[in-house]
Formats: structure tokens, sequence, C-alpha cells
């Protein structure tokens, strides 16, 4: 096993719950010169295609944090590690991964872990998320999509936001990468500098009923899923809300 293997080799395992997948080499990146994947070009438009967004803290601007034995550095493994912003403030950041959805028959809504909208991968909207990760764990968080159904899905729109704290996506590593049931996973990193931005559109997943295409998007805002919905023409409303206490 090589290098790159033992430290890659684990990423996206330890989800809530799997489904099955077939061993995958090599990765494609999408990025502003190559922005578009066919899908059906690619024969991968059959089974669920797994949505992955995993992320950690940048560590370089403050150093490591030291190791703590004992009960006290168990406990701490499950506190989300903190950035530090402009001057000597501390902030944590938990991103979210979610999905609006637009079916053919007129559908349309969100999936997302504010409210525990959840979605279903067997029924309508046929997208469901795993679960919420708020800590920025190596597993991330997953929304899995059925291209079985995928003449009924006319586009998905997956998008990432800061839930709560300082806007920080320049503070951290994060990917969204997608592993569909055929060929090679395809990995979209945030990687651009959006200091005040507190929500990004990653990828559309459209179906033009000839072909289903993946398209970086990479756009980001200063509101949330209201300003994204302005943007791209959801016509979804939209409230307040919040996340229970963990």
């Amino acid at each position: 096993m090589t290098a790159w293997e033992r430290l890659f080799g684990n990423w996206g395992r330890g989800a809530g719950w799997q489904f099955d997948s077939p061993h995958m080499s090599g990765a494609i990146e999408l990025t502003k010169r190559h922005s578009v994947y066919s899908l059906t070009k690619q024969g991968a438009v059959t089974g669920n295609l797994r949505v992955n967004l995993s992320w950690r803290m940048r560590t370089s601007d403050f150093g490591e944090k030291p190791r703590q034995p004992g009960a006290r550095g168990l406990f701490r493994k499950f506190t989300p590690d903190v950035v530090q912003a402009q001057g000597t403030a501390m902030v944590s950041v938990d991103l979210d991964l979610a999905c609006m959805y637009e079916l053919w028959d007129g559908s349309k809504g969100v999936v997302q872990p504010l409210g525990n909208i959840l979605g279903s991968i067997n029924a309508p909207p046929y997208v469901q998320l795993s679960g919420d990760d708020r800590f920025g764990s190596g597993a991330g968080e997953d929304i899995y999509i059925n291209m079985d159904h995928r003449d009924e899905i006319k586009r998905l729109l997956i998008f990432v936001y800061i839930y709560d704290g300082t806007p920080a996506f320049d503070r951290t590593h994060a990917t969204v990468t997608l592993y569909p049931g055929n060929g090679p996973r395809i990995e979209i990193p945030l990687h651009e500098r959006a200091p005040e931005a507190r929500s990004c559109a990653v990828v559309m997943i459209e179906n033009n009923k000839k072909e289903i295409v993946l398209r970086r998007e990479m756009k980001y805002v200063y509101g949330f899923q209201a300003e994204l919905d302005r943007l791209y023409g959801w016509g979804l409303q939209w409230g307040r809300g919040y996340k229970s206490n963990v």
C-alpha cells in the first residue's frame, strides 16, 4: 500500500449508514477550467450517488492543539476545533451539507440538517441526508441520491453553509466529493477565499432528459438558503431555523 493510499484510503468510512459502492481508483477534480462532467457518458446513472462533505479546521494559524491525557483529553475529542479570526478572537465553525431539489412533476424543496429535513432515498425526492457532523470529523456528512429514479429528478443544487458562528470558509479545509455508482470519484475543494460568506453553491446536478451532468458552481453568498434560492430561482419560502443542543 502506498503512502497516498494509507493517507486517503479511509475517507468516507464511518458514516451513519452505508450503501454498496464499487472499488474505485483515482479522482477527477472539477475546476474553473474543467467545470462540467457527464454522468451519462460515464455510465454512472444507476445506483446511489453519494455526496460527501469532509472538513477540518486549519491549524497553521495558531499551532496544533496539544494532546491531553486521561478523561479530560477524551472529552475534548468531542468538542469543536477552533480557528483564529482577525486579532485574538477564537471561533468555531459548523459546516452543513444540503441540497435543494426540483423534480419534473414540479415538486421543490430542500434536504438539510437544519430542521432535521433528511429527505428519503426510496420515495420523493429520492435524496436523503445521513446525519449532521457538527465538529468536522473524518467521516463528514453524506447525501445519497437514488439515481435509479433519475428520470423524475430535474435538478439538484448541492450547497454548503455555515450554520453558526463567525463566517470562516477560508479557515477550513473543506472538500465536497461525489461517489457515483460507476467510475472515479469527483472532487470539488472549497478553497477559494470568501471571508465574509456564509453559504456556497458547490455543484449543480442537472437532468435535461438526454443527459445528466455535474456542473461546478462555487458561488459564495453572504446570506443563507434564501439568497441561494434567489440566485438560482428556486422559489421556496424560508424562515429562521435552529438546531437542537448537543
